[in-house]
């Protein structure tokens, strides 16, 4: 029997489903998911196993013009999801009408490889619209086999998946089979609480924020996290720590509750915040932030 093997990578604007999408197809919540644009801002790897195959599912952050430091970091992952990938997927939302980068959406209509366009969240509109948009991204990339989806409601996603496997090279795993993902248990506690800055404050404040988890202590019946938020200014401590720490008791209470699902035991968790001054411009600190991997 062959076995396939290959990268499935995950390309769009900022906030059209890319992450929803690839933890619907992985069948584990890697990703967090918010309403805000710029949530995802790391290439995350999903790994999928099956006797016959390994699909490396890729989220990568949304496409966007950097306009710091961190930003373009960002750009840089989704340069390498370009370079790697054996099928790439492009995600769009009804209503969306091109990439917010004109190389990238270059780079997908002279793409060699399959090329899956996925018009997102269409239980949101009409029949009529929604077959006028297929009509428009085959004219707009003639390349592309065009998938209808709700990433969030799991419509047709069963339907890529099963193509994605039908169109995989044949080849050896990449990673070992009972492996889920490429990323650290500390990346996902920073992520998680990050998560939850993302849903509760408002602004410059979320994304101003840098989560490092310091201490990482797995027992057989509980694990110990101590983490540090980091914010670029003085005034940005106080509205993260809040009325009597009670903002950020709030931040640690819910991201407890997800870890524990996400690691199935239990979770004592400390939050600290530092300010660490410009962070985001910052090469240095970026790198050790595991962004600048140049």
């Amino acid at each position: 029997m062959t076995h396939k093997a290959g990268f499935v990578n995950i390309i769009g604007n900022p906030n059209v489903g890319k992450s929803t999408l690839m933890n619907a197809l992985v069948g584990e919540k890697l990703s967090i998911i918010t309403p805000k644009a710029q949530t995802t801002r790391h290439r995350i790897l999903g790994i999928v196993n099956d006797e016959e195959h390994q699909i490396v599912f890729s989220d990568t952050p949304g496409i966007l013009k950097p306009a710091y430091e961190l930003q373009s970091s960002m750009m840089d992952f989704v340069k390498s999801a370009f370079e790697d990938a054996d099928i790439l997927i492009y995600m769009v939302e009804i209503g969306e009408k091109e990439l917010k980068n004109e190389a990238f959406f270059n780079k997908i209509i002279n793409s060699e490889i399959p090329v899956f366009l996925l018009l997102n969240k269409i239980d949101k509109s009409s029949q009529e619209d929604v077959e006028e948009k297929i009509k428009y991204w085959r004219e707009k990339v003639p390349n592309a086999e065009v998938f209808v989806i709700s990433a969030l409601e799991k419509f047709n996603v069963a339907a890529v998946f099963n193509k994605i496997k039908e169109l995989l090279p044949e080849g050896p795993p990449f990673y070992p089979k009972d492996q889920l993902t490429d990323k650290p248990e500390r990346f996902f506690v920073n992520e998680k609480i990050r998560e939850k800055i993302l849903i509760h404050y408002k602004k410059e404040i979320p994304y101003s924020v840098e989560v490092e988890t310091e201490e990482f202590i797995e027992e057989e019946n509980i694990v110990r996290i101590r983490s540090v938020i980091m914010v670029e200014r003085e005034t940005q401590k106080g509205i993260i720590i809040g009325h009597k720490g009670s903002a950020i008791k709030r931040v640690g209470a819910e991201a407890r509750k997800d870890l524990e699902k996400f690691f199935m035991k239990k979770v004592f968790i400390e939050l600290y915040v530092k300010v660490n001054k410009n962070w985001r411009s910052d090469k240095t600190q970026l790198k050790r932030f595991g962004y600048n991997q140049k």
